[in-house]
């Protein structure tokens, strides 16, 4: 009973076939620029997620500050503060103005009603995030985009294999940025990608992560160093053919929670999306204090002194950031949903190596208020 369960762990491949791997590298004596292990995963990835283009990263971050410069951005980009810090980070680093709106409730995703009041003459972009494997309101985005001629940027980090009516949903928008680091359903330790629509993008995305290098003697446009190495897109190769398997079990979590948990006062979940095959990388459950009989904070703390090492995401919300928190768009009374969910929300453990008695030991653990 006092084993720590952790809210999620990383899917590691067999170490006997790394080191093979790793033999293999050491042999070909390439662990950087483009070896083989580099393009086999590229490939791999292209046909796994059934998306035509793909570019490997270093990190999910310069993927997104890539995209970023890729469509070339600028002025302000709509987006939400119900995400990762590092999805708005790129945008200041870029030296664009963030400008946040609400979540819609049922999904925690952007609410693109709010989108389309909040578009100015200097709004170039909307970037949207795709929270907990579920998708935003794709259609409704890319209406509003087209209407206004702004591009959109997917922030897919929790999005691996997530498919939306049959088709990845990596495939909506101008780009879509994913994470491969170690807390996600399919890692490379550290990595990212951009997937994007046609060779053309991708020739520029990857002049971008090479410092804009053609060739040995031209250098075509100002990029920096976004290249995967060898060694950990090999560690990848290895852990895609585990993933299917690592989401299997993911899923029966989540089946177990929603079961166990249905009847609970005071606790609610995610809605499941119609149409959208999820990858279960997440389990959110939200605390209504009122009549769930504690807050969450105070569930969160007696979770952690049981060893059940359950997160707040997203808790606090970007915005509540120092370096956001002045921005007009800012304010809490424009983000009531968002500042809500932030308030109730814990991540359950969720992953592949959770056993049934875990998953029953968690369920326990909420069940019991007194």
């Amino acid at each position: 009973m006092n084993r720590i369960l952790k809210v999620t762990t990383p899917l590691l491949p067999p170490l006997e076939e790394f080191q093979g791997s790793l033999s293999q590298i050491w042999k070909d004596k390439q662990v950087a620029n483009y070896g083989q292990f580099h393009d086999k995963l590229e490939e791999a990835l292209q046909k796994f997620l059934k998306v035509k283009e793909l570019s490997l990263f270093t990190n999910g971050t310069i993927a997104l500050m890539s995209a970023v410069r890729a469509l070339g951005l600028s002025g302000e980009v709509i987006t939400t503060p119900y995400s990762f810090i590092a999805s708005t980070h790129i945008l200041k680093w870029a030296g664009i103005t963030p400008v946040f709106v609400d979540i819609e409730p049922r999904f925690c995703t952007i609410d693109p009603d709010m989108i389309e009041q909040a578009i100015t003459e200097k709004t170039s972009a909307i970037l949207g995030v795709h929270i907990y494997g579920n998708s935003c309101n794709t259609e409704k985005i890319d209406t509003i985009a087209k209407k206004h001629g702004i591009k959109v940027i997917y922030d897919a980090a929790h999005a691996f294999g997530v498919e939306k009516n049959g088709k990845s949903l990596l495939e909506e928008g101008d780009l879509s940025v994913m994470s491969f680091h170690a807390t996600k359903v399919f890692n490379t330790a550290e990595g990212g990608a951009i997937v994007s629509k046609d060779g053309e993008a991708r020739k520029q995305i990857d002049y971008l992560k090479n410092f804009g290098i053609e060739n040995e003697t031209e250098v075509v446009t100002c990029g920096i160093n976004g290249k995967m190495d060898e060694l950990r897109a090999a560690y990848g190769l290895i852990c895609l053919k585990y993933v299917e398997s690592a989401i299997s079990s993911r899923k029966k979590a989540a089946e177990a929670y929603r079961s166990a948990l249905a009847d609970l006062k005071g606790v609610s979940f995610i809605s499941e999306q119609e149409g959208v095959k999820s990858n279960y990388g997440y389990f959110p459950i939200f605390i209504d204090c009122d009549e769930y009989g504690m807050s969450r904070d105070v569930l969160y703390s007696r979770l952690r002194e049981s060893n059940i090492l359950c997160r707040r995401y997203f808790y606090p919300l970007i915005t509540d950031c120092p370096e956001y928190m002045n921005e007009p768009s800012a304010k809490a009374t424009n983000l009531p949903v968002a500042n809500k969910k932030a308030s109730q929300v814990i991540c359950l453990p969720i992953h592949h190596e959770l056993s049934a008695e875990d998953i029953e030991r968690v369920i326990v653990a909420i069940r019991k208020r007194g």
